[in-house]
């Protein structure tokens, strides 16, 4: 199934999405209207994850319909076996934008591998990750299926909704400054931690950098 139940967050990212989402979105919406420079009286809709939807994250299909979009040339299975990324946050501003968000509270997550078993479904993601790195001009030999592989799958599907399917959407990566429930980071030490695996990657700049947030929260301010 698309839709995941989460249980209310008690530490780490969980906790603090699903605060900010529910109890402080301007924290979320400023910074990002500040970017893409969105009409400063229109809010952003955040869809999920809700205290009235249980919470719930989603991903496949289910994202796609929860945001009200249809993929019109390259279809999502066509790219991406089931069991995706699973969004952190979903929102949009009507059919203007949309923003795809991952978060995260220390930089040990940043560091993710391709557990999927199946070799048809890895021959479609390393084809895909592939085609993506191609199109933005990053370095190609790296395997991202080991070491960076959630952030070259957001990365992917910032693709297939921008490049192959025309959807204004946006990746928004959300990181927490201070989190007192797990290991508390800082912004410097997230900026480093960003460059270094950027510059692994092949820098910060590519062909679709500025559809790529970042946006720092202190969860003091939640």
């Amino acid at each position: 199934m698309g839709r995941i139940i989460q249980k209310t967050g008690v530490k780490g990212s969980l906790k603090w999405i699903q605060a900010l989402v529910n109890e402080q979105p301007h924290l979320l919406d400023k910074p990002i209207k500040k970017i893409i420079g969105a009409d400063k009286g229109r809010n952003i809709e955040w869809l999920s994850p809700h205290v009235n939807d249980d919470y719930a994250e989603y991903r496949d299909q289910a994202f796609l319909d929860l945001l009200g979009i249809k993929l019109s040339k390259k279809k999502l299975k066509d790219f991406w076996p089931n069991r995706g990324p699973q969004w952190d946050a979903l929102g949009r501003t009507g059919n203007e934008a949309y923003f795809l968000v991952e978060a995260k509270a220390h930089v040990s997550e940043i560091i993710s591998y391709c557990h999927v078993y199946s070799p048809k479904s890895k021959t479609l993601i390393k084809k895909s990750l592939k085609q993506t790195q191609k199109y933005l001009g990053l370095e190609t030999r790296s395997d991202l299926t080991r070491g960076l592989y959630q952030y070259a799958n957001r990365l992917s599907h910032l693709y297939l909704l921008r490049v192959l399917n025309d959807v204004p959407a946006y990746l928004v990566f959300v990181f927490f400054i201070d989190n007192p429930t797990h290991i508390s980071t800082s912004k410097a030490e997230w900026t480093a931690a960003l460059e270094a695996m950027r510059s692994f990657l092949g820098g910060y700049s590519h062909k679709l950098s500025k559809y790529v947030i970042d946006v720092f929260v202190d969860v003091n301010n939640i």
